[in-house]
């Protein structure tokens, strides 16, 4: 992976909000980014397909569920500084808010 690749992600808002959420959950649905972030589905949808061609997350199907995650085998540089970018931001108003909204969410999918 390119660092120009990481470091264009990390530059948009979105994008990195729903990194900072994928790295503190593990694992979310398209649905559960919906709602944490408060946007919509489309606009969620764009910025998971780029961090998916960025190589940046992975993706699992299940059944109709789309769950996304920090691809495994991301370079131990680039895992380094997306550790960094959460440690360094994961008690920012943004992120506690977004966390917030995911943890309210009523009938998220049970994971696999």
């Amino acid at each position: 992976m390119p660092p120009e690749a990481l470091f264009r992600a990390l530059g948009d808002t979105t994008r990195l909000r729903c990194l900072m959420l994928l790295l503190r959950e593990g694992e979310l649905c398209v649905c559960e980014l919906t709602e944490a972030l408060a946007l919509s589905q489309p606009k969620i949808s764009r910025h998971l397909a780029h961090l998916r061609d960025a190589g940046i997350t992975d993706v699992r199907r299940d059944g109709t569920w789309v769950f996304y995650r920090v691809a495994e085998n991301l370079p131990s540089w680039a895992r380094a500084v997306l550790k960094a970018t959460f440690d360094g931001n994961a008690t920012g108003e943004t992120f506690v808010e977004d966390l917030d909204r995911l943890k309210k969410m009523v009938g998220r999918p049970a994971r696999g």
